[in-house]
């Protein structure tokens, strides 16, 4: 009777290997597809923005240039997927303004009004579509932080550069400015082991809310 049954066990066991593996197979590829998805669609939707708001773009841009002189854009390096380097575009809201040393003021000095407001509307943050377009970054994902700030990263935080970094994001929507550190990463770390679709969607959704509310 052992004789009997062992080949009926392993034979189970071999069945069991195969259809862990095709269910490992299937989550690999639906990963992959829905990476593919995101991607068009970031695409998509920042070619259609940026091709809307272009004429408000152009208006804003006069506008920090008559007010705060040349120039309209004001680039920054950034880390960005698997943390490498790249350059963050946003419209300028601060002025050059430097004290009797020669050393820049704080930042609440040398903001304008006009910086202001479109700090409160994100406005300033239309550029970042071009980011989107190139592949820098992604519609939604953990905010790009300083290249400084890797050394702070624990091996666990460094995980946030698995995906693109984003215009939006879990941290955003969820207290932004308010949040600690800790609790910033805790938010980013989420949505890496957490990403889908339906969430970018809905973390999009919630920060059209947070933008109208002046939040």
């Amino acid at each position: 009777m052992q004789n009997q049954s062992a080949p009926s066990l392993s034979m189970q066991a071999v069945i069991g290997r195969r259809h862990d593996n095709s269910c490992s197979r299937q989550v690999a590829v639906s990963a992959v597809v829905s990476r593919a998805v995101k991607r068009l669609a970031d695409c998509l939707i920042a070619a259609i923005l940026l091709i809307v708001t272009a004429p408000l773009l152009a208006i804003l841009a006069a506008a920090i240039r008559l007010s705060m002189g040349p120039p309209a854009l004001f680039r920054q390096t950034r880390l960005g997927y698997r943390g490498r380097p790249f350059t963050l575009f946003k419209l300028r809201t601060m002025l050059e303004a430097r004290g009797p040393e020669g050393r820049l003021l704080p930042d609440e000095q040398r903001v304008t009004s006009l910086g202001r407001f479109l700090r409160r509307t994100s406005l300033d943050e239309l550029p970042q579509l071009w980011n989107v377009l190139k592949g820098d970054m992604s519609l939604v994902g953990p905010r790009p932080l300083f290249q400084e700030y890797a050394s702070w990263y624990t091996p666990q935080e460094a995980r946030r550069h698995d995906v693109r970094p984003g215009m939006t994001g879990w941290a955003q929507v969820n207290g932004r400015t308010k949040l600690s550190w800790k609790q910033k990463m805790a938010l980013d770390l989420w949505y890496v082991d957490h990403w889908s679709l339906w969430l970018d969607i809905r973390i999009l959704a919630k920060t059209l809310l947070v933008v109208f509310r002046g939040e």
